[in-house]
């Protein structure tokens, strides 16, 4: 998925002659900190919330206040792992999206990354989750979609996840069975170290070990 089709319809552009309070008051209704200002269909920069703060008199305009717009922003074609980086090294609540030309063509607001982002790593999707912890220079994606696909099951989602001054990594993977015993026992005999796994055969048994403990209980009265 791409910048341009992340793009939110509800972010509202600003104007170099717009007045300071009232870019503020557009930040408060649309729950933003940032916000675009555009100029004939130009992107001129982004101007923060913090920034406002600074300007003594807040009905000067956004040319007059000579507050310095950040010219953050990604290009139409950047991929949404690019779109997140950006937004989250530059602590972005929303982020311009323009083409070669710099002309605008709308924003993003972080808020609707989500949704695209939970449909890429399969969030609604049931099945289990397994989380890995292995050493960098053992891991092997082959072996572990083998060990997967080898108990009738495939692999929905998988993210890596590394530590400062280590070389563990954690892996993250998401299968489209609820029934991830077999697989699990597969990577103990494997060697794999199983840092943790969830699904909904857990809850399912723990919800009839509780059943029989209120039954227990009661039959014990």
């Amino acid at each position: 998925m791409i910048a341009k089709q992340l793009i939110s319809v509800d972010v509202p552009l600003l104007k170099l002659s717009d007045s300071v309070s009232f870019a503020v008051n557009r930040m408060d209704e649309s729950r933003l900190n940032h916000l675009p200002v555009v100029d004939e269909g130009d992107f001129i920069g982004v101007l923060s919330e913090q920034d406002c703060a600074t300007v003594y008199d807040p009905e000067l305009s956004v040319l007059a206040s000579n507050l310095i717009l950040s010219d953050v922003s990604v290009t139409e074609n950047d991929h949404i792992y690019e779109v997140v980086k950006s937004m989250t090294a530059m602590n972005m609540t929303m982020l311009p999206v323009v083409n070669n030309q710099k002309h605008f063509m709308g924003a993003i607001a972080a808020s609707g990354l989500l949704p695209h982002l939970a449909n890429m790593i399969a969030v609604n999707n049931p099945g289990g989750i397994i989380v890995l912890e292995i050493n960098e220079n053992d891991y092997n994606l082959t072996e572990i979609a083998h060990i997967i696909e080898s108990n009738d099951a495939r692999i929905l989602s998988l993210s890596l996840t590394s530590f400062p001054n280590s070389t563990r990594l954690d892996i993250t993977i998401k299968v489209n069975r609820i029934e991830i015993g077999p697989i699990l026992q597969t990577f103990f005999r494997f060697n794999y170290l199983i840092k943790n796994s969830w699904s909904k055969e857990d809850a399912y048994h723990e919800g009839l070990h509780d059943r029989f403990d209120a039954l227990m209980n009661y039959l014990n009265i």
